[in-house]
């Protein structure tokens, strides 16, 4: 589910125009400390907004080195009190 708010775009779902992230859009974006100061706040906010009732978020830590920015997610699932850590990696091709 939390790639699935990531890597949608906004505007991508008809009935929900305000959904997504959109993390494809910035594959061709320069990658700079400000882009990943950016990105942190619009993917914790939008995984609050969209996932706030099934994933409690511990932690967004965006990278920025060269051509890789990388993602790392950190969350609690809420129904199970698992706690868990995603790492989503995008390069410049």
């Amino acid at each position: 589910m939390i790639e699935l708010v990531l890597f949608t775009s906004p505007g991508e779902r008809v009935m929900r125009p305000d959904f997504g992230c959109g993390l494809l859009d910035l594959v061709f974006a320069p990658n700079s400390p400000e882009l990943a100061a950016t990105l942190q706040l619009a993917v914790h906010a939008q995984l609050e907004r969209w996932l706030g009732d099934v994933i409690q978020i511990d932690a967004v830590v965006v990278e920025s080195n060269d051509n890789v920015l990388r993602v790392r997610v950190a969350y609690l699932i809420r129904a199970t009190g698992d706690r868990r850590t995603e790492t989503f990696e995008g390069r410049e091709v």
